[in-house]
């Protein structure tokens, strides 16, 4: 039996900064940006440790506007 792997895409244009995903992750895989903003000047959220998701989907539920989808992938040993 594999493991499950997640991985996050962001909409950035979407992402108003909020840091909502960054609290709900429970594997600091998320933060907001700290040099880059997107075109409505939000410093946006990326996948700062993307080998560490584990496809729970907390920092989709939480996004208050959808910018999050969440895909998990079998690992095999």
């Amino acid at each position: 039996m594999g493991k499950i792997k997640g991985a996050i895409v962001v909409n950035t244009d979407r992402c108003k900064g909020c840091s909502l995903c960054v609290v709900a992750c429970p594997k600091d895989v998320i933060a907001l940006s700290d040099k880059h903003v997107n075109v409505h000047g939000y410093p946006y959220a990326v996948a700062v440790q993307p080998d560490e998701c584990i496809g729970c989907a907390s920092c989709g539920i939480v996004c208050p506007d959808g910018c999050i989808s969440v895909y998990k992938k079998r690992m095999e040993d």
